[in-house]
């Protein structure tokens, strides 16, 4: 992971050290940090190295400085996931709750399915909402944007990734086929080979939630 306030040349230094350890189970390259001031385009080196590489990108972006950063994170550095995206509602227009339309960037990121890594409780602490019931994940997750849940720092937030589904249960009234719905998106979004997502998916999580709906 690459912080944004770092110099260009430090991000690609970590971005070849990722590649270099590709076969020692690193997975993806991902920029992190204070989004103000530190656009993702400044690493965009760093990102088009990781491209060639036919490596993973995930950005955390939109979590409170706006839909342009998002917009970056994806056109200028080619993101396949994005973290937090909370303020890509910024560009729908929702009235009484349902969007009655959405923007090119919203529309793009819903039609190409990228997925975005929703953190709620570390988005109320960090106040990019004001409270869970403001949260976007609800109409992120009506209108069939592949969203999942995230925990985004168990430490500071002192929480588990149980705790996150129990609160978007809580908060948005979700059901069993809900959170199967949240694991799956998480799994197809996995920066693990096709084969391996395809055989988690079949064999541990259908079959696990198959146990959980017998003994509700």
């Amino acid at each position: 992971c690459a912080m944004r306030n770092m110099k260009p040349a430090i991000s690609m230094e970590i971005a070849e050290l990722a590649v270099d350890f590709r076969q020692q189970g690193v997975v993806g390259f991902d920029l992190a940090g204070e989004e103000g001031g530190y656009p993702p385009k400044k690493h965009v080196d760093a990102f088009h190295f990781i491209q060639r590489e036919n490596f993973n990108i995930t950005i955390h972006a939109g979590e409170a400085f706006g839909k342009e950063s998002i917009w970056q994170a994806i056109q200028w550095c080619g993101a396949h996931r994005i973290g937090h995206a909370t303020r890509l509602i910024e560009d729908m227009k929702i009235k009484d709750g349902a969007v009655q339309s959405m923007g090119t960037l919203a529309q793009f990121v819903l039609d190409k399915r990228i997925p975005l890594e929703i953190c709620l409780t570390s988005n109320v602490h960090t106040g990019a909402v004001k409270d869970l019931g403001d949260h976007p994940f609800g109409i992120l997750y009506r209108y069939k944007f592949r969203v999942m849940l995230n925990t985004d720092d168990r430490l500071m937030s002192k929480i588990t990734l149980s705790d996150e589904f129990k609160l978007a249960a809580d908060t948005f009234h979700l059901k069993i086929d809900d959170l199967e719905k949240l694991t799956i998106n998480a799994m197809k979004s996995a920066f693990i080979p096709y084969k391996k997502r395809i055989a988690l998916i079949y064999d541990v999580i259908k079959p696990g939630f198959t146990k959980a709906r017998a003994k509700l």
